[in-house]
């Protein structure tokens, strides 16, 4: 009896799993990204905000949040059949940085997302993942009340070094978040790559 080509058996392919880390300041959206493009339920470890913290959390800029993150966000999404990312969003607030070095242990990279309104929020990140040479890439949200600024202004406020990519996005929208993490995930690759190449020298 033939076999056709139809007969045959597709191997299952074992994807690569990657665990991406969100981070930014205290409400720029890391909760709403993950849960845009995760396809399980996201993990949240949200509670509301209390008067007592209110003294702690800089909520200027965004007084109509109610709740914060205080471990993680987590989820998950299938790029590729063989291409699975785990995102970790990582909490805000200054209080809980000493959860960041766990978090980013085995990462292969970072999306710091940016809030043009509070934009110095973002420098502790961005300094976080250059000191520990974690590839990442800037996102900046595009909230409806925010101002527009061109990308060259913003890198330049941020004082972003030329091969960081900066991307605007919506943090709301599954496509351009699926953008920017593609984004991060060849950047790393890239950074990867000239790394091998440098030590081989």
């Amino acid at each position: 009896m033939a076999f056709g080509r139809s007969s045959r058996r597709k191997r299952p392919v074992e994807p690569v799993t990657l665990k991406i880390l969100v981070a930014g300041g205290f409400g720029v959206g890391k909760t709403t990204l993950v849960g845009a493009v995760s396809e399980i339920r996201p993990l949240r470890t949200e509670e509301r905000l209390s008067e007592a913290g209110r003294p702690v959390d800089d909520v200027e800029g965004v007084e109509a949040k109610s709740t914060t993150t205080v471990a993680m966000d987590f989820g998950r999404i299938t790029l590729r059949e063989d291409l699975v990312l785990y995102l970790f969003g990582t909490p805000g607030q200054d209080r809980f940085w000493f959860l960041w070095d766990e978090l980013a242990q085995g990462s292969l990279g970072a999306v710091v997302l940016a809030d043009t309104r509070r934009l110095e929020d973002s420098f502790a990140a961005i300094d976080y993942f250059e000191r520990r040479g974690l590839p990442f890439t800037v996102a900046v949200n595009c909230f409806d009340d925010a101002a527009r600024y061109p990308a060259d202004a913003v890198r330049s406020a941020l004082d972003l070094d030329p091969d960081v990519p900066l991307m605007m996005t919506d943090a709301r929208d599954r496509e351009a978040v699926k953008d920017v993490l593609v984004a991060v995930v060849e950047h790393a690759m890239v950074l990867s790559e000239r790394r091998r190449r440098t030590v081989s020298i």
